[in-house]
């Protein structure tokens, strides 16, 4: 899945879609939950921005190459 251009901040390492379409950015790999993902408590995590949900949103969870 290719995800939408965004305008990261420089510590984002991964990014991922939830459920309900939301794409968020994370400074360390996050962990899946029931409806998206979560920042795994040694990471930052920002809001990104909002696209229609896809159904394989588990299949969102990039790293990001700097």
């Amino acid at each position: 899945m290719v995800a939408p251009t965004f305008n990261l901040p420089g510590w984002v390492n991964w990014i991922a879609q939830d459920a309900d379409g939301a794409w968020w950015g994370y400074s360390a790999e996050p962990h899946q939950h029931d409806r998206g993902w979560y920042e795994n408590e040694v990471g930052d995590c920002v809001l990104l921005g909002r696209e229609a949900p896809a159904p394989r949103w588990r299949e969102t969870l990039q790293s990001i190459q700097h």
